[in-house]
This record gives C-alpha cells, structure tokens and sequence, in this order.
C-alpha cells in the first residue's frame, strides 16, 4: 500500500475548461443526490464555507446549492478519486437537490 501524501488542491486535475466533476451523495445513507461541476474557486469556496459551490456551466456563474431554494448541501466530508479527475461530496442536504423538486436528481430509470 503507497504511503498517504498530503493532499494539495494544485494536485487535482480539473479539464481543459477548468473543471472538475462532482458527485454530491448523502453523507448519512449514501444516497446520490447529483452531480455537478466546480472549478478551483468554487472549490476553496465550499471548503471555506462549508456549503456546496459550483460552477454553472449554461450560466457561467458561481452558485451556492440553496441560496435561491433554501435546499442548502452542509458539506460533511471531500474525496477525490484515485485518477485526481472528480470529487465525492457528502452532504447533509437541506429539503432536495433536484431543481424539480425530487429529492435526488437520479429519479429516472432506463
């Protein structure tokens, strides 16, 4: 087993456009709430604060889950993969995380 390093932000390796996918899970049953996408800013934003920000990909704009909604992420732990290429958030997530009301955004089955 490879001796544990100390994580640097400069280590994780976000796309060509900046950015790094992010898949926001319960931190309580591990349910998959969503999945969404931060830059570098976003990301030293929601270690800060302690509350899920991302980047809005269509708005091109910072968003803070909740601040419109109320349905605020409490951001309990960070993981990244073993790739550096995407983070697991756990959350304690207020109301829901779908923007159609459903409580995760992976309610449609093929």
């Amino acid at each position: 087993m490879k001796k544990k390093q100390k994580f640097k932000l400069a280590d994780l390796k976000f796309g060509k456009n900046g950015l790094i996918p992010a898949i926001v899970q319960d931190y309580k049953n591990r349910e998959v709430l969503m999945l969404a996408y931060m830059n570098k800013i976003s990301l030293a934003r929601t270690l800060k604060q302690g509350k899920a920000c991302f980047w809005s990909r269509s708005r091109k704009e910072y968003w803070v889950k909740g601040a419109t909604s109320g349905h605020y992420q409490f951001v309990k732990s960070v993981f990244y993969d073993c790739d550096l290429d995407a983070l697991l958030i756990k959350v304690h997530q207020v109301g829901v995380a779908c923007h159609t009301g459903n409580r995760t955004c992976f309610f449609r089955k093929i």
